[in-house]
């Protein structure tokens, strides 16, 4: 059944089109994933799909009484309030009674991962911060969700907790992301906002894989209609040049037919052209200097709190790390300190001589809000200075798919995606021997995120990367560093290593708890003697339990295998298949204990 139904909805601000005539129905249940480039209007979909925009021309129609959740981008609380509280105001036109209201707050926040209801917002990091207002939306249990870039500010942790949530989920939901891995694991329809399409926008059912393929079809499909009505209109133009001779022997519908043909070759060209990239491509000094930062021994803290203790890590040409780790964890302190922006409390940092570092700050405080956007592309004047050669500051603005006639718009008045382009472009004017980016990722489009993967896999200096998004870290680095905010370190081959071992750690943290209750008799009774068949059993358990933590260690690494990771039935069917066995070494465990506890008081 149709939760809410649009047709034929167009928005545009000024004389700029954003979308026009998308028409597209939402099911309950289903859960679409809403991408498209900057600019193509997808946030503004979404409130006008919340209320909270209206629409130029077309219609909206939703089921009666239909609840409906909103999440924008940046989330907003009052200074003095606590997480309780907040959820508490979300359910004020709810007319639900007190005690129900406590309850169905505790319960919302117990299952975002907050203790208590009485933590103040204002000492909240951003990752948890992000997790209150997606929070604050469940609370009122909507049937749709619409999400709006939800894993901004969330680490890998968070992520993955709203992964598993939008995957158990009974609403229905349109998610507008950037994480290809999210939208792959929990996305049952893609929609693709992009003037390259006839119709403004492509839908295919299934996950992210799914849509790429359909996609590659469809534009491989289009380039090969540009070929041929280019050849086409070659004839039909030559035929027209003969004359008005030539003509006289020919129907006036050929000539038409010829006009048509054009048209129809530049609205396919228009269309081919919609879909460039921003041309990324980071300037290397060529330094050959195999050591470009050495760490040794080196610890932080923050007063009581160790952040990392007696790291040893060299940074090389070629090199690609990722740093993973819970918000709070001493990332970004560890890239200042490789940036040389603060010191170690214990070991020694080496740097080559005259290294050259290039930081890209994911706060953007390097931006300047007053300046105009041709200020900040080229701060000296109208010429920048690329791989050696000049080149207008017109034609570089063009690069980053900004529009010329713009140049004089002020930073401020930039989307973050189009704060994010310019950073990249201040950053590719600056040769580096090291790249150190801090969440990039925040606010880029897809075609933007890819193009940016491919350059720095072509960046011969060393890269250290920052980033909440699976899929670059998967794809682009070689080592990666895993940081538990309580002065532990890790070294791991892939990303999917450390998760892994994330989730071995939080099993055999819940394991005793789960498979060794210890109850205290309230009366002592003799207990049987085993069976000759119980104590074969109890002889075998040991065995037994071994096979089956192997089986759930199988288990782990096919989830953890990319291949699985990226299809989503084979991912669902691995968890069921995990927790099946999870659940099997639980209950071995408890029979043990039992059988063991019987033959002692036996014996006794």
């Amino acid at each position: 059944m149709l939760l809410l139904n649009c047709e034929n909805l167009s928005k545009a601000f000024g004389s700029r089109t954003l979308f026009q005539s998308i028409t597209l129905g939402i099911g309950e249940g289903e859960r679409v994933g809403l991408i498209g480039p900057n600019g193509s209007g997808k946030s503004t979909f979404l409130k006008i799909l919340a209320g909270e925009e209206k629409a130029d021309r077309g219609t909206l129609a939703a089921r009666r009484g239909l609840r409906v959740a909103y999440l924008p981008q940046e989330e907003r609380f009052g200074s003095d309030q606590t997480t309780g509280e907040v959820l508490t105001e979300a359910l004020r036109d709810q007319h639900l009674d007190d005690v129900e209201i406590h309850i169905r707050v505790e319960d919302t926040l117990a299952a975002a991962g907050f203790i208590g209801i009485d933590q103040q917002v204002s000492e909240l990091s951003g990752g948890w911060r992000k997790r209150l207002a997606i929070a604050r939306e469940l609370v009122r249990q909507p049937e749709l969700l619409l999400l709006d870039e939800p894993t901004n500010h969330l680490d890998l942790e968070g992520i993955l907790w709203l992964e598993r949530l939008l995957k158990e989920a009974r609403f229905g939901c349109i998610l507008v992301s950037h994480d290809r891995l999210l939208l792959q694991n929990t996305a049952t329809r893609i929609v693709e906002l992009n003037r390259t399409y006839p119709e403004g926008y492509f839908s295919v059912s299934g996950g992210y894989a799914d849509f790429l393929e359909k996609r590659e079809e469809y534009l491989a499909g289009q380039r090969h209609q540009q070929v041929a009505l280019q050849s086409r209109v070659r004839k039909e133009i030559a035929w027209l040049r003969q004359g008005a001779k030539a003509r006289q022997t020919k129907e006036q519908h050929r000539i038409d037919d010829a006009q048509r043909q054009m048209q129809s070759l530049a609205d396919v060209k228009s269309r081919n052209n919609a879909g460039k990239t921003v041309g990324i491509d980071f300037d290397a000094t060529g330094r050959r200097t195999k050591e470009l930062v050495l760490l040794k021994g080196v610890s932080k803290a923050y007063g009581d709190r160790k952040l990392f203790r007696s790291l040893d890590l060299q940074l090389s040409p070629r090199m690609r790390l990722g740093l993973v780790g819970p918000n709070g964890s001493g990332k970004s302190t560890l890239l200042r300190l490789i940036m040389d922006g603060e010191a170690p409390d214990q070991g020694e940092i080496r740097r080559a001589d005259g290294l050259r570092a290039v930081y890209f700050d994911q706060n953007r405080e390097t931006l300047e809000r007053g300046v105009s956007l041709r200020r900040a592309l080229a701060p000296g004047g109208d010429t920048v200075i690329y791989q050696g050669a000049p080149m207008h500051v017109a034609a570089w603005a063009k690069r980053f798919l900004f529009d010329p006639d713009g140049l004089e718009m002020p930073v401020s008045h930039l989307s973050g995606g189009e704060q994010a382009r310019v950073l990249l472009a201040r950053l590719m004017l600056q040769p580096a021997d090291v790249l150190i980016l801090d969440e990039p990722t925040n606010n880029l489009d897809i075609p933007t995120l890819e193009v940016l993967e491919e350059s720095l896999l072509d960046f011969p200096g060393a890269l250290v990367l920052v980033t909440h998004d699976r899929a670059l870290i998967e794809n682009v680095c070689t080592e990666i560093v895993g940081l538990d905010g309580r002065g532990g370190v890790g070294f791991y081959a892939d990303y999917f290593q450390w998760e892994r071992v994330q989730r071995e750690k939080a099993s055999a943290q819940a394991a005793p708890k789960a498979a060794r209750p210890v109850t205290a008799p309230v009366v002592k009774v003799p207990a049987p003697r085993l069976s000759r068949e119980e104590q074969r059993e109890l002889g075998k358990m040991e065995e037994k339990i071994g096979k089956a933590e192997a089986e759930v260690t199988t288990w782990e690494a096919r989830i953890a295998d990319p291949a699985v990771a990226s299809n989503h039935q084979k991912l669902q069917e691995s968890w069921a298949s995990l927790q099946a066995a999870q659940e099997k070494v639980a209950a071995l465990y408890q029979r043990w204990d039992e059988l063991e506890s019987r033959r002692t008081t036996a014996a006794s």
